[in-house]
C-alpha cells in the first residue's frame, strides 16, 4: 500500500563530493528524502540515510533494486571530477553512467535523472564568446571526453524513450568544501600555511573563468529534477568570466593574510578549460526560472570559512 504522507526520495550519487554534499542539503531543504550514495561515508552527511557503493562496479539488477526499495524517484549523478587518470576518469564518468541507466531501465518506475555535466564538454573556445546551448561540443582533454560521454549517453537514453534524463553543465564551482584539488583549493592550503611575516608566493595564469557558488549549482539540480525538462542540455553558471587574479584576491582577503604579504607570478594557461569561460545562462533562468544568487566575495569567505573549521577539528581530534 502506497504511502500518500511520504516524501518523495532523491538518490544522490557521488554525495560526499564538494556538489553532492550541497545538493543531498538542497534537495532535503525542498522536501525529499535523500539517500546519499558513494563508495565511503562522512559523518557531515546525517540527517541523510546513506549507501556505501562504488556504482561504477555495481550490478544494474543490484542497484535498481536498491533505488526500487528506497522508492526513489530522481536521481542526482554528481560523482566523478578531480581523479586523475584516464582510466579513472572512464570508471567515474562514463561506467557508471552506463551502470545507473541500466540498472533504472530495470525499474518499474523510472526515475528522473539529473546529470550534472561540465562546460568544459564544449571544448576550448575564443575568448570573448559566451557558450551558449548550441555550441557543439569538441571536448579535448580526458576529462572533458569522459565527462562528455556521460551526458551523452544520457542524453541518447532519452532520445530513446529508455530514460528521464536531463544535463547540466556547470561551470567551475566555488563555495564550501571546494576541492584541494582544484586550483582554488590549491590557492586555499597554501594560504592556510603561509604567514605575514615569511609571505607567500602563488603562480596565476593570465585566463579568465566563469565559477559559480556551488550553493547555487545545488539550486539548479533541484529545479531541473523537478521542471518539465526532458531530453535538455542546460548551462549553468555566473555567466561572467573573471579574471584569476580577482578571484585570488577574494581568497587572500578573506583569508585575512595581507595582499602585500601575496607575491604573484604569471604563468601559461594549463588547465581543463583552456584561459576563457563565460556559461550563456539564458537558457537556465528561462526552463528552470534560476539565477545565481551568492556573490563570489562570499563563496570565497565561506570557503575559507569552511575549510578553517575543517582544519580545526582535524587538529581537535584524538590521534588513533
Amino acid at each position: 500500500m502506497t504511502d500518500l504522507n511520504a516524501l518523495p526520495t532523491a538518490a544522490v550519487l557521488g554525495a560526499t563530493g564538494c556538489v553532492g554534499r550541497e545538493v543531498c542539503a538542497a534537495l532535503g531543504r525542498a522536501g525529499y528524502d535523500v539517500l546519499a550514495v558513494a563508495r565511503g561515508p562522512r559523518p557531515d552527511l546525517a540527517p541523510h540515510a546513506f549507501h556505501a557503493l562504488d556504482v561504477a562496479a555495481a550490478d544494474p539488477a543490484a542497484l535498481a533494486a536498491l533505488l526500487t526499495t528506497a522508492r526513489v524517484e530522481v536521481v542526482v549523478n554528481a560523482t566523478g571530477g578531480w581523479v586523475s587518470t584516464e582510466e579513472a576518469m572512464h570508471h567515474a564518468h562514463v561506467q557508471l553512467v552506463d551502470r545507473l541507466l541500466a540498472a533504472t531501465a530495470l525499474m518499474p518506475r523510472r526515475p528522473r535523472i539529473v546529470q550534472v555535466g561540465t562546460i568544459h564538454e564544449y571544448g576550448f573556445v575564443p575568448d570573448g564568446v559566451p557558450i551558449d546551448e548550441r555550441v557543439e561540443p569538441n571536448p579535448t582533454t580526458p576529462y572533458a571526453r569522459t565527462k562528455h560521454a556521460g551526458s551523452e549517453a544520457v542524453l541518447a537514453a532519452t532520445r530513446a524513450g529508455e530514460a528521464d534524463g536531463v544535463v547540466l553543465r556547470a561551470v567551475n564551482v566555488c563555495g564550501p568544501h571546494t576541492t584541494r584539488a582544484s586550483f582554488l583549493g590549491t590557492v586555499m592550503a597554501k594560504l592556510a600555511e603561509a604567514s605575514e611575516s615569511e609571505g607567500l608566493e602563488l603562480t596565476i595564469a593570465d585566463a579568465r573563468r566563469d565559477y559559480v557558488d556551488v550553493r547555487d549549482l545545488a539550486d539548479a539540480v533541484v529545479r531541473a529534477a523537478r521542471a518539465p525538462v526532458v531530453g535538455q542540455v542546460i548551462n549553468i553558471g555566473r555567466g561572467e568570466a573573471v579574471s584569476m587574479r580577482e578571484l585570488v584576491s577574494l581568497l587572500v582577503s578573506a583569508s585575512g593574510i595581507p595582499p602585500h604579504a601575496v607575491r604573484e607570478r604569471s604563468a601559461r594557461v594549463e588547465s581543463k578549460g583552456g584561459g576563457w569561460t563565460q556559461a550563456d545562462i539564458t537558457l537556465a533562468c528561462r526552463l528552470l526560472d534560476w539565477r545565481p544568487r551568492i556573490p563570489l566575495a562570499r563563496a570565497m569567505a565561506d570557503m575559507w570559512a569552511t575549510d578553517r573549521a575543517v582544519r580545526s577539528a582535524a587538529h581537535a581530534r584524538p590521534a588513533d
